[in-house]
């Protein structure tokens, strides 16, 4: 099967079982395609799974989040990576010396 078969079936699959057991309606062609609303629909599987014991989504959103990377998209930063990136990450040094004298301590010279 192409990978984009792939991706048609996986999100049908989860369309149907999303619909049958939540209630929620999905664009299976928007599932296959986007990739922020597949992770977005990753995440609403995963939560349902968890409140409302419906253990059957949780293989098949696996399955759309190890695709997801299949639709040319890079995988996400952790909020850990990204936060240890900026801080390994020199700030730029200020631009230019302050002004001269007590001026800039108020807005256009004035007191």
């Amino acid at each position: 099967m192409s990978n984009t078969s792939e991706l048609f079936a996986i999100a049908a699959h989860l369309h149907v079982l999303l619909r049958r057991r939540t209630g929620r309606v999905t664009d299976t062609e928007w599932l296959a395609t986007n990739a922020e609303y597949a992770r977005a629909i990753v995440r609403f599987a995963r939560e349902k799974a968890a409140a409302e014991g419906h253990e059957d989504l949780l293989p098949w959103a696996d399955k759309l989040e190890a695709a997801i990377v299949g639709m040319g998209a890079t995988p996400r930063k952790t909020l850990l990576d990204v936060a240890a990136e900026a801080l390994r990450t020199p700030s730029p040094p200020a631009s230019g010396p302050p002004p001269a004298g007590d001026d800039h301590k108020y807005v256009g010279g004035l007191r």
